[in-house]
């Protein structure tokens, strides 16, 4: 993993509320789509909408759209690799 990917990985991780989404994503383990998103964080359409993009610029989350919504799903495979980074560096 090139030190850019990791740079904005950390960059999307250092939110709270893109965590709270990632953590959210977890727990229903297939996917979430961009109203649901509402439910659970107090924000603007447009300030969840800018959150979603990061954690999809990062490709934490991987993006799919069906008609006229938008699904979420959590990358692990990019999360696993970050991971690895970071032990990596630990070792």
């Amino acid at each position: 993993m090139d030190t850019k990917k990791v740079e904005r990985i950390s960059k999307a991780l250092a939110d709270p509320n893109r965590l709270l989404i990632l953590k959210e994503l977890r727990k229903t383990q297939d996917c979430l789509y961009c109203s649901e998103v509402y439910e659970f964080i107090d924000l603007t359409q447009p300030s969840i909408s800018h959150h979603l993009k990061q954690l999809t610029d990062a490709e934490l989350i991987i993006s799919v759209k069906e008609g006229r919504q938008v699904k979420y799903r959590l990358n692990s495979k990019m999360l696993d690799q970050y991971v690895e980074f970071l032990q990596a560096l630990k070792s």
